[in-house]
């Protein structure tokens, strides 16, 4: 199938953009990567009367470090999240996980904000956003506001973002001393969405105690899942098999209403979380 007949606009300049998402309001989409937005039209599963295409764009495409942390433009490709020396060095998180997301012709077309903006949540990025506290900044003509991932997806392809918002800019916070970080997923097949996939990060002490933990889920429900019952449970224990174990257990109540369809059952996926969160966690310990 193909999609309906729609109107197209191909602004060169952020500013334009905003002006159009104003005109044409709740009829318009935006058209960054594409990798999810042109199949759902060809199925005519979304019927946006405009097309708003920010490929030109170019100063939304961006890796920069600021004071505190790291700062990426919306329009910046997969590819580059996955090889960029920056994000390597300083959120290795973000390189990890990029590289299970679907194959090199995705991830060369695939944006950052297009991701977090269709909030799958099977996809990896919102949960890795969700582990790093980033901070999302958003745009309208005429304003511009700040949401923490926190608070920013709202259900499956529903987001905080409101008629005329688009994201420019995502912001991460410099991980603290002592930091080592894992992303982990099962998925049917290789680069497809995950049955479970789990970000992690763990801070420790300087005797080895933990300082902090950080469990960010997809797959087991209709958001990207913060574990924050097992994160606050393993503050103050010592980084070993024991503890790891524990939170394996524990997440698995925090798992209130996974999917249950023909890629896995409830049981299962509940399973198969507490099997990666005992892995991510190992592996983020180890690489401190």
């Amino acid at each position: 199938m193909k999609p309906p007949n729609f109107h197209y606009f191909a602004p060169t300049a952020l500013e334009d953009a905003l002006v159009l998402l104003a005109q044409h309001g709740a009829e318009a989409r935006i058209l960054a990567g594409g990798q999810s937005l042109v199949p759902q039209m060809n199925m005519r599963r979304v019927r946006p009367a405009t097309l708003i295409d920010i490929n030109r764009i170019a100063n939304l495409a961006y890796v920069q470090p600021t004071t505190t942390g790291i700062a990426i433009g919306a329009l910046t490709r997969t590819t580059t999240l996955e090889h960029d020396a920056l994000i390597g060095s300083r959120q290795p998180l973000i390189a990890e996980a990029a590289r299970y997301i679907g194959y090199p012709a995705i991830r060369n077309r695939g944006t950052l904000g297009g991701s977090l903006a269709h909030a799958d949540p099977n996809a990896e990025l919102p949960p890795v956003m969700l582990a790093l506290n980033a901070e999302i900044e958003v745009r309208q003509h005429g304003s511009s506001r700040t949401i923490t991932a926190a608070n920013f997806f709202q259900g499956p392809a529903k987001t905080s973002l409101t008629t005329g918002e688009l994201i420019s800019e995502v912001r991460i916070p410099d991980l603290p001393p002592g930091a080592g970080s894992a992303f982990i997923e099962v998925s049917r097949r290789e680069g497809g969405y995950a049955i479970v996939g789990v970000a992690a990060v763990v801070v420790l002490n300087a005797d080895r105690s933990i300082a902090e933990a950080r469990v960010a889920l997809c797959g087991v429900g209709p958001t990207p899942l913060r574990a924050t019952q097992t994160e606050q449970g393993s503050i103050g224990q010592p980084a070993n098999a024991h503890t790891w174990a524990a939170a394996a257990t524990a997440v698995q109540h925090e798992i209130i209403n996974p999917p249950d369809d023909l890629h896995g059952s409830a049981d299962y996926r509940r399973h198969l979380a507490a099997v990666l969160v005992e892995r991510a966690l190992t592996s983020a310990a180890a690489r401190i």
